[in-house]
């Protein structure tokens, strides 16, 4: 049987819990459902940092953030270290990259001088644009494009709106002026198909395709906005809280809009359906793509793999965005769908049909990179914690994948981490291991009160701090920051 291809499908800034097959009662995501139905969904996957360019160096690299030092804006000089790109590359992988990195700081110029940087990576073949509101100042192929039709101005005079003294509150945000065609999104869905169409048959590929939704501006076109009515959208969680704000939050909060903290239930509901409408337009786009494998008769000997590289707050404790570890902003969807041709090494039966579920275990980033090297049969990155799903995914593995996760947060000259296990979170300050969070989350699911001054739980943090966290932060270099 001929290696399988992987298309891996990375979003931006994705809750976990707003798509159908995760149980949300009004999100349209019938591509995702389908290819969730075919194959395993952890929910429990955890981020490496709730900030977009930590996340993705973690998520080329294998490594925490406190060992590659990503802290808050993203290191030229990274990719000369380890990739797993390019550990899949060298076992003869075509690889490839269709939309957002964000794997360098933008500014003036065009994402195509930065070809060599993504070649380093391993990258074979890429075509590179930036995220939305990026391409207000950073050109590339979707700006050429909508400068050959003439949509630029309109383009860029929406972000200059929405980034420059003039941005609306999330519920006054119109959708984008552009034709849904035009979208971003839909381009770099169409890229990833122009991509696919343009490999050659011979070489499995990997590719990574990489959405600048649905992270703000909520800019869906109307036909997606349509689709909605704001009526049956859920609140915000926003229930009285208990115990002490530790800092980043208390920073966040101050520096919310103000009308944020009185925004009415119908504004709620309106910024939501807004948000979710942006959901529908990237499940639309992963259904453009499967569709293009279907037509090239590769989707049955191909993994198709699908996360995000921090949640979204989406209102919850009066927060938009993510810089924090609530579960909102910490946790990311992560489904694999493997090829349908496939047989389990433990059973005659395809593996597809032992991967119909939905599977709580706790995992994390680094362990959507080590599944992806251990499926191509690359070595495996050198000092990474992640640690390949294969098993489970093929059925041969049914207990606990992992006892806990780390995430860490950057917000320079301060820094935090946070180490969860099934029942219970707690944060510290990176620099003097001092607790500012704590959680008991088999009695209170939605972190609403802060145990951090609770002397019943003070033997339970030492344990999390020596004898979970400090393992995990065996490499930390203080120096990185």
């Amino acid at each position: 049987m001929p290696k399988p291809n992987i298309v891996f499908i990375f979003s931006d800034q994705q809750r976990p819990d707003t798509m159908g097959y995760a149980g949300d009662p009004v999100a349209i995501t019938p591509n995702l459902d389908r290819l969730a139905s075919q194959g395993m969904v952890f929910s429990q996957c955890a981020t490496s940092s709730p900030v977009c360019m930590p996340a993705r160096a973690s998520m080329m690299t294998g490594y925490q953030v406190h060992q590659h030092g990503v802290w808050a804006f993203a290191d030229p000089e990274l990719r000369h270290g380890q990739s797993h790109v390019r550990n899949i590359r060298d076992v003869g992988y075509r690889t490839g990259v269709v939309g957002k990195t964000h794997l360098w700081r933008h500014g003036d110029g065009h994402a195509s001088s930065h070809v060599e940087e993504m070649q380093d990576w391993g990258f074979v073949d890429a075509r590179e644009v930036t995220g939305p509101s990026e391409s207000l100042k950073t050109d590339s192929s979707y700006t050429d494009h909508l400068a050959a039709k003439g949509f630029l101005n309109t383009h860029r005079q929406y972000f200059e709106m929405y980034l420059k003294g003039e941005r609306p509150f999330p519920w006054e945000l119109p959708p984008t002026q552009l034709p849904a065609e035009d979208h971003l999104d839909r381009y770099i869905a169409e890229l990833a198909q122009q991509w696919l169409g343009d490999c050659p048959t011979e070489q499995p590929f990997y590719l990574q395709v990489n959405f600048g939704g649905p992270h703000d501006p909520w800019d869906a076109p109307n036909e997606y906005r349509s689709l909605y009515n704001a009526d049956d959208i859920p609140l915000s969680m926003n229930e009285p809280r208990s115990g002490p704000l530790s800092p980043h939050v208390q920073l966040l909060l101050e520096h919310a809009p103000n009308k944020l903290h009185n925004m009415s239930a119908a504004q709620n509901r309106v910024m939501k359906s807004n948000y979710y409408s942006k959901v529908t337009l990237i499940d639309d786009c992963v259904g453009r793509i499967v569709n293009k494998l279907e037509q090239l008769n590769i989707l049955d000997n191909t993994w198709i793999v699908f996360s995000s590289d921090h949640g979204e707050m989406l209102g919850d404790h009066g927060l938009l965005a993510k810089k924090v570890f609530y579960d909102g902003a910490v946790t990311v969807p992560c489904l694999f769908r493997p090829p349908q041709n496939e047989k389990s090494d433990a059973s005659s039966e395809p593996a597809s049909s032992q991967a119909k579920s939905m599977n709580s275990s706790l995992t994390c980033h680094l362990d959507v990179v080590a599944t992806l090297v251990d499926i191509c049969g690359a070595a495996p990155l050198q000092d990474s914690d992640g640690r390949s799903v294969l098993p489970q995914l093929r059925g041969e593995q049914t207990g606990p994948h992992r006892s806990a996760v780390l995430a860490e947060l950057g917000l320079p000259p301060s820094a935090f981490m946070m180490v969860r296990t099934d029942q219970h979170k707690l944060c510290v300050d990176a620099i003097n291991r001092q607790p500012i969070e704590q959680y008991d989350l088999g009695a209170d699911p939605n972190e609403l009160h802060n145990l951090i001054d609770n002397p019943a739980y003070a033997k339970l943090r030492g344990e999390l701090i020596n004898d979970v966290l400090a393992p995990m932060l065996s490499t930390l270099d203080t120096s990185l920051w």
